[in-house]
């Protein structure tokens, strides 16, 4: 006797499932790396020819200028760089961070967040370390700051074994950078890289993408919840927070 299924049984095909995500082609960070490549070509030749780095006395973390009035230099350090290996190390981790990170942040919100954690590093360098300083890590650690930020705030969608893993990665590389700068004998500000990195936490804190699902089964979308107004306010707080301790030295001058 054979058996037949009976209607309650039966389960129709599920069609599959599509999540879509953001498509941004990820332009700020192709450009910052462009124009750090280009200025630092530019400096590399400049100092080759005339043995003197003029582009690093213009623009480099050099505290007494910076006393002198000339507070463009809490900017300028990030698109300049000391050797071949410095900044190849820096546009590498920006590649492979930047990224991913614009798909979801955005073009603007984005550059923000790469401009407030270069100026929070040098802010934290200038009033912390006496040494002057250059490089695109201050930045670069804020955007990494701002990656473990986006996945932890995110967990619910990620899932908590993809986002122990990630954080624990992140954690381990931002471990061993850090690590680096307290030993003897190395010329690295881990004051500036420590600055980067609080200024992308707090302003991913408070920007960063907050991710959602929407749509109708089986399409769905990858939608960003964070509103304006807190992006407006973390770019505030960062910009004003890093502008009082910047104010300090200046005072006991």
């Amino acid at each position: 006797m054979n058996d037949h299924p009976s209607k309650a049984d039966f389960q129709p095909p599920r069609e599959p499932v599509q999540v879509k995500m953001p498509e941004r082609t990820p332009f700020v960070t192709y450009a910052l790396i462009g124009i750090t490549v280009v200025i630092f070509a530019f400096q590399y030749l400049i100092l080759n020819l005339t043995g003197n780095d003029f582009l690093f006395f213009f623009g480099g973390k050099i505290n007494e200028l910076i006393l002198l009035g000339q507070i463009w230099r809490f900017f300028t350090p990030a698109l300049l760089h000391g050797s071949i290996l410095h900044i190849a190390v820096n546009m590498y981790a920006l590649y492979i961070i930047g990224r991913r990170l614009e798909r979801f942040y955005g073009h603007g919100r984005f550059l923000l967040l790469y401009v407030l954690s270069a100026f929070a590093g040098n802010v934290l360098s200038f009033v912390l370390t006496p040494a002057p300083s250059l490089g695109a890590s201050t930045a670069i650690f804020g955007v990494f700051a701002a990656e473990g930020m986006f996945i932890y705030q995110n967990r619910g969608l990620f899932g908590p074994e993809r986002t122990r893993h990630a954080l624990f990665n992140l954690l381990i590389i931002l471990a061993i950078n850090l690590s680096f700068g307290f030993m003897p004998g190395t010329n690295i500000d881990n004051m500036g890289h420590i600055g980067g990195l609080l200024g992308g936490i707090f302003f991913a804190w408070k920007a960063g993408p907050t991710l959602q699902i929407t749509g109708q089964p089986p399409f769905f979308l990858v939608a960003d919840t964070r509103k304006k107004d807190d992006i407006l306010i973390a770019c505030l707080v960062v910009a004003l927070g890093f502008c009082i301790i910047a104010v300090i030295p200046f005072i006991s001058a």
